[in-house]
């Protein structure tokens, strides 16, 4: 039995970095489509909530922020403790909390309550993502783009169903059915013990096990790489602030001027964050093949064309350049988040629960003022000052193509 696990051992050592565990991937793929259903149920009853508690544009945005900035805050330093000190477990321990925050939402008889709701929910999410995308680094092999994006495209799908399950569960039924899906997260504390089985069986396949020597610091000074960062924090920005501006608002935006119906509204926005989820598998493979840059430049600048117009078309179009938007600017975080761990090596952990941190943060600003700015003025004003927002591609200028120095400094090696 000893000589097998050796051999065993020895074989995986040997093939650290190389094959892609596609069952690892596909099972956190799976949680995060849980993970983000569940989460996505917050928004989705915005209407439910806004005329149970009579709250106002504002008070909407800060149920937001509570969660986006919860999650923001403690990711970051999450992926930081984790990348010292390794817990395969702590992902069960974040859905639990998740967990935790849909029972409350659910049994909420007051505003403080559904703060308070949101924080938990917020708090489950900064455990689990940077901790699940270091894992989906860690099953990548030889191809962390697509790893990424199978596991995006997991977030992004169930992301898409909130909306869906709001509009054919929630809305029928009321607020307090939102706790019938507290069994998907049981089932995500299930899958996620498993995939931690995984991680502490194959310590070896940690990041900081395998740096590669001519990633990061290696090819870049630190002013370089300050800068990158600085660039890609500004991109996350434009991304996340148009982004929240549809999933926040786009049922008012539609209800508003032209006058659907709550679940015809919510069944635009399922459309719109379906699109999302398909445009994620996207942009991993081909940063892949082409380079991350690329993708980075089509992706944020290349919506642009798109948002400007978004505001000046009927309901048919509004549906189908929403969709388009959706498939354009999903491929970017894959490529964003891969392209900042290939800067600074070694730091997965902290890189992903940054960027993670800096998306749902941005997010979570971006809702509270545009909710206050949708109160001062009107949502379709909103939509028109938010158009402009991809113009910020433009900075993808700065960034040095990783690729290209790869490849230059490895035919330079003996």
């Amino acid at each position: 039995m000893r000589t097998n696990t050796t051999g065993l051992a020895a074989e995986t050592h040997k093939n650290i970095g190389q094959n892609t565990v596609f069952r690892i991937l596909v099972a956190i793929s799976f949680c995060h489509l849980l993970n983000d259903m569940l989460q996505s149920l917050i928004p989705a009853i915005y209407p439910i909530l806004k005329t149970s508690f009579q709250l106002t544009f504002a008070q909407l945005g800060l149920i937001t922020l509570t969660f986006q900035a919860t999650a923001s805050l403690l990711q970051p330093f999450v992926g930081y403790y984790t990348d010292m000190r390794p817990k395969p477990f702590s992902l069960p321990v974040g859905m639990g909390l998740t967990l935790l925050g849909l029972i409350l939402l659910s049994v909420a008889t007051d505003f403080l309550m559904l703060l308070i709701a949101a924080a938990l929910v917020g708090t489950g999410s900064a455990v689990f993502h940077p901790e699940s995308s270091r894992v989906a680094r860690m099953a990548a092999g030889l191809q962390p783009g697509l790893a990424q994006s199978v596991f995006q495209v997991g977030g992004n799908t169930g992301s898409s169903l909130g909306p869906l399950l709001a509009a054919f569960v929630v809305l029928p039924r009321g607020r307090s059915s939102v706790a019938w899906f507290s069994l998907g997260a049981i089932v995500a504390i299930l899958v996620l013990t498993q995939v931690g089985v995984w991680y502490k069986r194959n310590p070896a396949r940690t990041p900081r096990a395998r740096t590669h020597p001519t990633a990061g610091h290696a090819m870049l000074f630190s002013k370089k790489i300050t800068l990158s960062i600085a660039v890609l924090i500004a991109l996350i920005f434009s991304k996340y602030f148009y982004l929240v501006s549809l999933t926040s608002y786009y049922t008012f935006y539609l209800m508003s001027k032209f006058h659907v119906s709550v679940r015809n509204a919510q069944l635009h926005l399922f459309i719109f964050l379906g699109a999302i989820a398909a445009g994620t598998i996207l942009g991993g493979p081909v940063g892949d093949r082409f380079g991350r840059k690329y993708v980075i430049w089509c992706s944020i600048l290349g919506v642009l064309p798109f948002t400007l117009a978004l505001p000046y078309a009927n309901l048919f179009w509004t549906g189908v350049l929403s969709a388009i938007i959706g498939v354009i600017l999903a491929s970017a975080f894959s490529a964003i988040l891969v392209y900042a761990q290939d800067l600074v090596p070694g730091k997965v952990g902290m890189i992903s629960g940054l960027f993670f941190g800096l998306a749902f943060g941005m997010a979570g600003i971006g809702a509270a003022l545009l909710g206050e700015l949708a109160d001062l003025t009107s949502i379709g004003f909103v939509y028109h000052v938010c158009s402009f927002l991809p113009a910020i591609g433009i900075l993808t200028w700065f960034l040095p193509d990783l690729e290209r120095m790869r490849l230059r400094q490895s035919k330079s090696l003996p």
